[in-house]
This record gives C-alpha cells, structure tokens and sequence, in this order.
C-alpha cells in the first residue's frame, strides 16, 4: 500500500515537471524588464577613453580630447572613471556590439580612422602618387 501511494505520489511530480521546465524556458525567453532610475545620473560627453585594469576589474577613463586630430600637446584630461568586473565588461562589449551592428546597418559602416573621414581622399592619395609621379617621368 506504501509502495501505491508513493507512485501515485510520483506520478503529478512527473507530470509536473516538464509543465515547470516548460514555464522556465518561456520566462527565460521573454526579455527582463530591468527598472531603472537615473534621476541623478550625469551626462558627460567623451571623445576619449583609455581602458586599464588589473586581474580581476577593468578600468575605463572617459575624456575630451580637445585636438582630435595628430597628438594632443596637452593632457587629456579624464572626466568620469568607470570600474567594472569582467563579467560586466562582457555584457557591456555585447550590447556595444549589437548596438554599433544596429546603427551601422540602418546608417552605414562606422569610419574610426579620423583621417579617412576627415580627408577620405588623402587616404588613398599617397599610394596613387608615386605611380602617378613615374608615369611622368
């Protein structure tokens, strides 16, 4: 009689657990609606940033750098210090990522050298010369 109450017992657990797998693989698939408040959140420009770190966090230092373009002759000077653990820094490359993916497909490919975007046609200028200078010759 033991052994028929144990199995009866056994029977709505089984039936319920591919119920509950089938409930926690929904949720794990419905996007989580984090809450967030960013009263006091300061918002800082930066053309800058320098990531550093040790072992276990990184460290990402955001500035203005007043001269874009060559070297800057005076120091940048670091506004905000961001330290986050590489679990974090992780998450933030992949929504970076997908963000910087989004933008580039609706507007474009995202040019970094600055001299392509300033004088795109320097850019390939000075490989063009020297056969342009021959040819003269």
């Amino acid at each position: 009689m033991a052994d028929t109450k144990s199995a009866a017992a056994d029977k709505p657990e089984a039936a319920a657990a591919p119920a509950a797998a089938q409930q926690a693989q929904s949720q794990a698939q419905q996007p989580v609606q984090v809450q967030v408040v960013d009263d006091n959140a300061a918002a800082t420009y930066a053309n800058f940033c320098r990531v550093t770190g040790s072992p276990e966090e990184l460290i990402v230092d955001f500035g203005l750098n007043p001269q874009p373009i060559g070297v800057p002759k005076d120091p940048i000077q670091v506004k905000q210090r961001i330290i986050v653990n590489f679990y974090t820094a992780k998450r933030l490359l992949a929504a970076l990522q997908m963000s910087v993916a989004r933008h580039e497909s609706v507007f474009g490919v995202l040019e970094t050298d600055i001299n392509k975007r300033v004088r795109p046609g320097l850019a390939s200028q000075p490989a063009a010369q020297p056969a342009a200078q021959e040819s003269k010759s």
